[in-house]
């Protein structure tokens, strides 16, 4: 078990620093509850999840990129959003910086992730069923995003430059990793909990939900039209950001897909955001109509 996590650091690192206490300071006392759980923890998530590459960057990318996420997630509880949609000009700072039209910004988003899904088909050519199936879907993915910039949405706003940047970053690296971990697994046997056709299932009805409500959202207002509106319809009846439950829905997806520690960790760390992004949408409509429904919560029915 202790050989396993010395040469796997990343999962150490994400669930259990015993191991480290052990390998660092051998005459530490660790008490033999710990090391059972220890055990334990590894046996779980080895059940589930490919053991992770001997790779630094993966690694590096995997801690660095949820680290990120939970940051931002942070920032949106206590009201300091990214600077896009409806939060566009919330910081005085924005007025300041260089604006981008919607659209614009929001192509600049998706469009380098899509080609780096699209690029992994030659770059890493796929050689399980499983490899294909994952950047299939990350490549689909990204595509949709940016059909729905092209021929669905409707703009009202604008983006900065500043958040443009590292939401870009973030989706560009999170789609190369992915894939590139994914690259890596090829030639071991598949976990023993074989996750990839419930992931299957889980990907289509989310990139299908997000699809849904995203044009729901798009016939909200008429030619012409800029003002936000309540929306309704779909799952907007209890929370007024289906789009994002959605969203996560199409992460996890692609972790049970993948199944891999980067996969899974950035779709804990997306969850986390969308999360506290909805929790900011939701303030921000009670804020604007005296009319918002009470009982219609953030992006989980019921619960937040």
């Amino acid at each position: 078990m202790i050989l396993i996590l010395a040469y796997h650091p990343t999962l150490a690192l994400y669930f259990n620093f015993i191991p480290f206490k052990i390998l660092l300071c051998p005459r530490n006392k660790v008490s033999r509850l710990e090391l059972a759980y220890t055990a334990m923890v590894m046996s779980v998530l080895l059940s589930f999840i490919f053991p992770p590459p001997p790779s630094l960057v993966v690694s590096g990318l995997t801690v660095i990129s949820f680290l990120i996420l939970v940051s931002s997630f942070v920032s949106e509880i206590r009201g300091k959003h990214l600077n896009y949609s409806k939060f566009w000009n919330a910081s005085p700072s924005a007025q300041n910086q260089i604006k981008l039209p919607s659209k614009a910004g929001m192509l600049l988003l998706y469009t380098p992730a899509f080609l780096a899904g699209l690029a992994s088909f030659w770059i890493f050519p796929p050689q399980s069923l499983r490899s294909t199936i994952l950047q299939s879907a990350v490549t689909l993915h990204y595509f949709k995003r940016d059909f729905e910039v092209l021929f669905i949405h409707k703009y009202s706003g604008g983006m900065t430059l500043e958040s443009a940047i590292p939401i870009t970053m973030s989706y560009f690296l999170s789609a190369a990793t992915m894939t590139y971990a994914q690259h890596l697994t090829n030639g071991h046997p598949d976990p023993p909990i074989n996750l990839l056709y419930p992931g299957i299932v889980i990907f289509v009805v989310g990139i299908i939900g997000n699809l849904y409500h995203h044009y729901i959202l798009s016939n909200l207002r008429g030619k012409g039209e800029k003002e936000y509106k309540i929306p309704k319809g779909g799952l907007f009846g209890f929370v007024i950001c289906p789009h994002y439950l959605f969203e996560i829905t199409v992460f996890y997806g692609l972790s049970f897909i993948s199944q891999t520690l980067y996969a899974f960790s950035f779709a804990v760390g997306t969850t986390l955001y969308l999360l506290g992004r909805s929790y900011s949408t939701r303030k921000w409509y009670v804020s604007k109509f005296e009319d918002f429904p009470k009982n219609v919560k953030a992006v989980i029915p019921f619960v937040f």
